[in-house]
């Protein structure tokens, strides 16, 4: 096998602390993750970034790869690193022995000098599913396909296409984490597989914003029910409600309707209408002439508070 140079990988230093690994990872995972990427050979990068990360972020197997480079995991037919020779040039066939023991602690072998009964546990799996806003609000499921790496018969990382139905909870807000148990990487040697964690993403919606669990709403109006009050009808991820706007209403004024924004425990959250108030064009005689008589009858100067 060919030294792959895991650090050049995830484009991180030898002396890289395990924080500065999985950031990395993180933000070159999010880069060339096949189904969102559109980098060239984005497919082989991302299958190269899980390999090198899955190697790091482990105290034991980076030990081991530091010191045998990447055929850390058979301790055979071994081409080693570029500084290798140099680190071990006083290296001696009696040697092995040592070499034996650190597997055998490694591995947790009760025999030296082989890795037959070898056991691993999968690597878990990192990925984002995009959702509407309605679907975090009510809840639902995904029919979701993924490429994830798996080892075959001789040992090899290879690339497979897994079909899962993912259950998105009721009330699921940004960035939160569902833990799918065994659905990562199988294990080796009849270990047990990772799991995979999937990071909700939740798309812009045209009318709300939501903050935590409270949903805000851009609530327009028109001149004569800010001034004079009015009953509108507001909708919500759950229906329309009915909200009484008083009179003399200002623009930017937030109105709460309890318990309307997302679900949640122990208790869901608000949702808060902002009052924007629409002034109508006047497109004729008539109606600019309404618009005169209320700057004679009414008059009115929004700006009276400024210090000159």
């Amino acid at each position: 096998m060919d030294y792959k140079d895991y650090y050049a990988v995830l484009g991180v230093g030898r002396e890289a602390t395990p924080d500065q690994i999985k950031q990395a990872y993180r933000r070159l995972a999010h880069k060339y993750h096949p189904d969102i990427s559109k980098e060239a050979n984005a497919e082989e990068k991302f299958k190269n970034l899980q390999e090198a990360y899955d190697v790091l972020k482990d105290a034991e197997k980076r030990k081991a790869y530091d010191e045998l480079g990447a055929n850390w995991k058979a301790g055979q037919d071994f081409r080693p690193p570029p500084d290798w020779q140099q680190k071990h040039q006083d290296f001696r066939p009696e040697d092995m022995e040592g070499f034996s023991d650190f597997f055998s602690e490694l591995f947790g072998r009760g025999r030296r000098g082989g890795f037959e009964g070898y056991q691993q546990r999968g690597s878990d799996q990192h990925a984002k599913v995009l959702i509407t806003l309605e679907e975090a609000f009510h809840g639902g499921s995904r029919t979701l396909q993924f490429q994830v790496p798996s080892v075959d018969a001789k040992g090899q990382v290879q690339q497979s296409v897994r079909t899962i139905k993912v259950t998105i909870p009721k009330g699921a807000t940004q960035g939160q984490q569902l833990r799918l148990a065994g659905q990562g990487s199988p294990g080796m040697g009849g270990a047990p597989a990772g799991d995979l964690y999937l990071e909700i993403d939740i798309e812009p919606h045209a009318l709300y914003t939501v903050q935590g669990r409270d949903v805000y709403l851009t609530l327009p109006i028109a001149p004569w029910e800010a001034a004079l009050g009015a009953d509108i009808k507001v909708p919500t991820l759950g229906g329309a409600v009915g909200l009484k706007l008083a009179p003399a209403s200002q623009a930017g004024q937030k109105l709460r309707l309890r318990g309307r924004g997302m679900p949640g425990k122990p208790e869901a959250g608000d949702q808060y209408a902002v009052l924007q108030i629409m002034t109508p064009t006047p497109n004729t005689e008539e109606q600019r002439s309404l618009y005169q008589k209320m700057a004679e009858t009414m008059p009115f100067n929004p700006r009276l508070h400024w210090v000159n």
